[in-house]
């Protein structure tokens, strides 16, 4: 009776601490957890006070593990959110961290997402050692102060679909491996320092929705390339040094329909097909050299939210085929070279004359008279 009762005793005891140790996270990961946090300040919230304890995998703020082999998954820490921990009182709900992102980072092989982002002033490079992780699906570093350039193996994350490295000052080129990340859906690389050419194979993006781009130092022309990408979006390119003729071929691409180039060097004729692709409802051309005639190829698919067309050297009439048009909210035509009467009717009666200053000789309402 007595081995019985020692039996049942030890026999729980043990698939107790057994089952303990499995459930626990890696000695190693967490370790790899630590010295990120050691690199890491978040001087008001206390983010880092629930990472104690030998088991990463539990109520530790923002770390997720599988659930079977209680491996590291996910490590989300974002400074702008609607969770509580960033509600306390006398706080606003945005975050504030200091440090670096230590390469520690990379010895969690099983990691899927990597969010380090809005904290404002996380410094110093991108870890290299990021592009060898095999299972990244997300990485969203967006709204920090990183520095250094986009590591240029980035390529090698076959099973990326996120990469957010917006709000930052990353310098260098955007690696030409890129247009290798077959799976990639979101990508925004806006509000740096990149320089460069956008790389010529970028249309090998296919399954890319979202190329955001704007506010660097971009060189070059557009790749005729980016045509090929059916399942594109939105394409913003604005606010760089990108010169050339705008590609004809963004008039092909079926689900476009945010098509931002202003305030970049762009110079040519406004391809027809462009003007003329019903699925596009904000176009944004302003602020560029363009010339030229504006197309006259509207018709009743076209539904422009925001169409803007000031401040380049574009000539001729004000197309009487708007008039056509299923719905033109914002129309903007200033500060061109256009002459002739204004047509009638909508969306024209119910525009200001701000979308049609300073250009050289046009008349009719909103204007004076002709």
């Amino acid at each position: 009776m007595g081995v019985f009762s020692f039996a049942a005793i030890a026999l729980p005891l043990f698939l107790a601490i057994f089952s303990g140790a499995v459930i626990a996270c890696s000695p190693s990961e967490r370790e790899a957890l630590l010295a990120l946090s050691s690199s890491l300040k978040e001087p008001y919230l206390g983010l880092f006070d629930s990472w104690q304890g030998t088991d990463c995998c539990s109520n530790w703020y923002g770390i997720s593990c599988d659930p079977t082999t209680h491996r590291v998954t996910d490590v989300s820490l974002r400074g702008e959110s609607e969770d509580p921990i960033l509600q306390k009182p006398g706080h606003s709900a945005s975050g504030y961290m200091t440090g670096s992102i230590n390469p520690s980072i990379c010895q969690l092989d099983k990691l899927t997402t990597l969010i380090i982002a809005d904290w404002k002033g996380i410094t110093g490079e991108i870890p290299p050692c990021v592009a060898a992780l095999p299972n990244l699906r997300v990485l969203d570093l967006i709204g920090n102060s990183l520095s250094g350039k986009i590591p240029e193996q980035i390529g090698n994350l076959k099973k990326l679909t996120v990469l957010n490295l917006a709000d930052n000052k990353l310098t260098g080129e955007i690696p030409s491996s890129i247009v290798q990340l077959s799976s990639l859906k979101h990508l925004d690389l806006s509000n740096n320092l990149l320089a460069g050419e956008i790389p010529a194979n970028f249309g090998n993006l296919k399954m890319l929705s979202r190329a955001l781009l704007s506010r660097n130092q971009l060189l070059g022309t557009i790749p005729t390339s980016i045509g090929n990408m059916y399942r594109l979006a939105d394409l913003d390119l604005s606010m760089n040094k990108l010169s050339g003729q705008i590609p004809a071929q963004l008039g092909k691409m079926k689900v476009l329909a945010t098509l931002n180039l202003d305030n970049n060097m762009f110079s040519g004729a406004i391809p027809p097909a462009v003007l003329g692709n019903s699925g596009v409802g904000i176009l944004n051309f302003s602020r560029n050299s363009l010339e030229g005639n504006v197309p006259d190829v509207f018709g009743p698919k076209s539904y422009y939210m925001v169409l803007d067309l000031s401040f380049n050297n574009l000539k001729g009439p004000v197309p009487k085929s708007l008039s056509s048009a299923k719905y033109v909210g914002h129309l903007d035509l200033s500060h061109n070279h256009l002459c002739g009467e204004i047509p009638v009717g909508t969306p024209f009666d119910h525009l200001e004359s701000s979308s049609f200053d300073g250009n050289d000789c046009l008349c009719g309402n909103p204007l004076k008279t002709c």
